[in-house]
């Protein structure tokens, strides 16, 4: 295989430093989520209540929580489950927002239809929709998963049908129809091929979101269960120790920044890379 398009791909996505910084940054906490297992140096629910409290040292680098279990496992552990979290969110609301949103833009009866549910559907704050969800399905990740989904799911399908009823009126995709190639094929090779950079750029996004309101959801007591040790749930449970032990809130809450922030950069990378009138401005 030709290595040549994916050099320049990644030539042109790490053009400014700050992106390329990002991407190593987020590329590290992506190892450390899969390597939990083996470089997490206590167990994350190893409880020692005699070291409650423990300010950061030698023997626990970024102290210990109000049960004496050690900060930095927890946060190492937390990203498996907050990352994994985010990745499920972009999986589900992507494969879901993609399918609505190119059978709105290519098919004019469905539009209407799926158009007023999704306006329904974002006319309503995130976090509330979110929290409302939760309630109904109850509390554990694979709840907090779906209901994040739902909320993240309109995004997709008005970013994917804007797209699709440009798409749709090419010249390449007429001669398609005239040809006689079926619709399925037209959608999934012809139209859903040349859609999927801003896919791709709503991807990071939503991950970036998901994190977030996860983080959000445990802090407000409507997301994974206490006992799953996400960075949400660190900052929740800790957060009435934090007059007095301000590690066990400072250092997941800096997890927490760290992850977003490098998403984001990500995302506007690629955005600046894919978009050709802000490639040439670049």
């Amino acid at each position: 295989m030709d290595a040549a398009p994916a050099l320049l791909f990644f030539r042109r996505l790490f053009r400014r430093k700050l992106v390329l910084v990002a991407f190593l940054l987020l590329a590290f906490i992506v190892v450390v989520a899969l390597l939990a297992p083996l470089i997490s140096p206590y167990s994350p629910t190893a409880m020692k209540v005699m070291n409650r409290l423990k300010p950061p040292s030698a023997l626990n680098w970024l102290g210990t929580d109000e049960f004496g279990r050690d900060v930095l496992s927890r946060i190492i552990h937390g990203a498996r489950a907050s990352l994994g979290i985010g990745a499920a969110v972009v999986a589900l609301s992507m494969s879901v927002g993609t399918t609505f949103g190119l059978l709105a833009g290519y098919f004019r009866p469905l539009d209407g239809v799926i158009m007023r549910v999704v306006d329904a559907m974002m006319s309503l704050p995130d976090i509330l929709l979110a929290i409302f969800l939760v309630a109904v399905l109850g509390a554990s990740a694979g709840n907090v998963v779906l209901a994040l989904s739902i909320v993240y799911a309109p995004r997709v399908v008005r970013v994917v049908r804007g797209s699709t009823l440009v798409v749709r009126e090419l010249p390449f995709v007429e001669a398609a129809r005239v040809l006689g190639v079926s619709t399925w094929r037209i959608l999934t090779v012809h139209v859903l091929l040349n859609v999927a950079s801003p896919i791709l750029v709503q991807a990071t996004f939503i991950f970036a979101y998901a994190v977030l309101a996860e983080a959000g959801l445990s802090f407000l007591g409507a997301g994974v269960p206490p006992e799953t040790p996400t960075w949400g749930t660190m900052i929740a449970t800790g957060q009435q120790y934090a007059d007095r032990a301000f590690w066990v809130v400072l250092f997941p809450g800096l997890a927490i920044v760290l992850a977003v922030l490098c998403l984001q950069l990500v995302g506007d990378g690629l955005r600046d890379m894919l978009d050709p009138k802000l490639r040439k401005a670049l």
